[in-house]
């Protein structure tokens, strides 16, 4: 099991048979290559918006609480409903499960691309999150169907690890070139190809998947968790706006809180419950996921602040800002290609250690420059651009293999739903949680200590 299974073993040696239930199919690399092209399309739809949200705003005359709300609504749907989502990929299947969300996503995404005003726009990203949701651990589910083999299948989790990682920089990087060049509708084009391309392709790449035991949805349970989860991020989100103490910020997030509450106890009482938590228990995994949250946490707070400080204290164009974030994508890449081979050799629990002690390093680089308008970028900003995705890369790669080691192949979509759990509620927690902090260059001190703690942590765990 889990628990007592040493990782390193897990990942590098060859077991029996395909697992049961699992149906073999194509060939695994093309199969692979396109549910990795879904998956960062998914996380490059995220941030798609971020850099070119000015600009909506003034297309659309939209004030700060409408953004807010713009830019988050795709996350809120997208979070709120993974647990449902990675329960329905386990229950109907995983290739039908996925179909039915890219085809929810590409027709959302088309929306949101020609809609004519903030209004549809909007209606749009909430309901490409719910694509997203289905989406994301179906894709999860149909990748162990194209590696059975748990050796092969821990490899695979290592590249998959830094897709989503890769995904988020390349939204933050290709948004500002696009929507400096054309509109910023072009970027939105980019979801609506990848779902397209993927339905066509999914078919022939994917082997079929079996449906599961005639388990139920457990719908009070995804109900409160939808709610909860979506209502306590748009108070969370909130407070970029508005203090802890007003009414808009503690109505969603206490009411939220409570439901969360409520889903807890549910889950705990129900006979086929949504998440059962003793998924959660094991040490091993529960590290992993907080790990999974704090680099996604940590890639976001870096491109949110460095964005904010290129264009608002230095006057940079977008398309400036995106051009620094190229060197971060380059070792991103090099350092994910990487990745696999270091978990074979060393072990999982090994390189997620090295990769948050590598990411904090460069958190703290950045912390130590004070993000000063006077700060130079060879000498100042670049080393700890380089160190952070270096880090980040290993780390996610390494936390993906602990997060999925010895789970049954039919909780994988609940394995993919809560790992994306916590990749999108960690940014929204830490962002929100830095912004009390005050200047910029505390909220990325805070984030490195809660790298290297983490680190501390995992070296713990056996």
């Amino acid at each position: 099991m889990f628990g007592t299974q040493n990782s390193k073993t897990a990942t590098a040696a060859g077991p029996p048979g395909p697992a049961p239930g699992l149906l073999r199919g194509p060939a695994p690399g093309p199969a692979f290559a396109l549910l990795g092209a879904v998956q960062m399309a998914l996380i490059f739809t995220l941030t798609s918006l971020v850099v070119p949200l000015p600009r909506i705003g003034r297309e659309f005359s939209l004030d700060r609480d409408d953004l807010i709300l713009l830019s988050s609504a795709y996350g809120l749907t997208f979070s709120g409903l993974l647990l449902f989502g990675g329960r329905v990929a386990d229950r109907f299947g995983g290739r039908r499960a996925l179909t039915a969300g890219l085809l929810l996503f590409a027709a959302a995404s088309l929306a949101a691309l020609l809609a004519p005003g903030a209004p549809t726009l909007l209606a749009a990203r909430f309901a490409q999150g719910a694509g997203a949701a289905l989406t994301a651990p179906a894709a999860m589910a149909v990748l162990r169907a194209v590696f059975p083999h748990p050796a092969a299948y821990g490899r695979a989790m290592a590249t998959w690890g830094g897709l989503s990682v890769l995904g988020a920089t390349a939204g933050n990087l290709l948004s500002g070139v696009i929507s400096t060049l054309a509109s910023w509708r072009s970027a939105l084009a980019v979801p609506v190809v990848v779902a397209a391309v993927a339905l066509a392709l999914a078919p022939r790449l994917l082997p079929p998947t079996r449906a599961g035991t005639d388990r139920s949805l457990d719908l009070p349970g995804a109900l409160l968790a939808t709610a909860g989860i979506s209502l306590a991020g748009y108070g969370l989100v909130l407070t970029d706006a508005h203090p802890w103490g007003s009414s808009a910020v503690a109505a969603p997030l206490l009411t939220g809180s409570a439901l969360l509450v409520g889903f807890l106890i549910v889950e705990r009482r129900a006979h086929d419950p949504l998440l059962p938590l003793g998924f959660l228990r094991d040490r091993r995994r529960a590290l992993a996921l907080t790990a999974i949250g704090l680099i996604a946490a940590g890639t976001a707070t870096t491109f949110v602040l460095l964005s904010l400080h290129l264009q608002q204290d230095r006057g940079w164009s977008a398309l400036q800002t995106s051009a620094v974030f190229v060197p971060f994508a380059v070792a991103l890449i090099a350092s994910g290609r990487a990745a696999g081979p270091l978990i074979a050799r060393y072990g999982a629990p090994a390189v997620t250690t090295s990769g948050l002690a590598v990411a904090a390093t460069g958190l703290a680089l950045l912390a130590l420059t004070g993000l000063s308008p006077h700060t130079p970028y060879a000498h100042g900003l670049l080393p700890g651009l380089l160190l952070l995705p270096v880090g980040v890369a290993a780390g996610f790669a390494g936390a993906a293999v602990l997060a999925t080691d010895g789970v049954e192949p039919q909780q994988t979509g609940l394995a993919g739903g809560v790992m994306n759990t916590a990749m999108e509620l960690g940014p929204t927690v830490v962002l929100a949680a830095l912004l009390t902090l005050g200047s910029d260059a505390t909220s990325l001190a805070a984030t490195a200590i809660a790298f290297a703690v983490a680190a501390a942590l995992n070296t713990r765990t056996k």
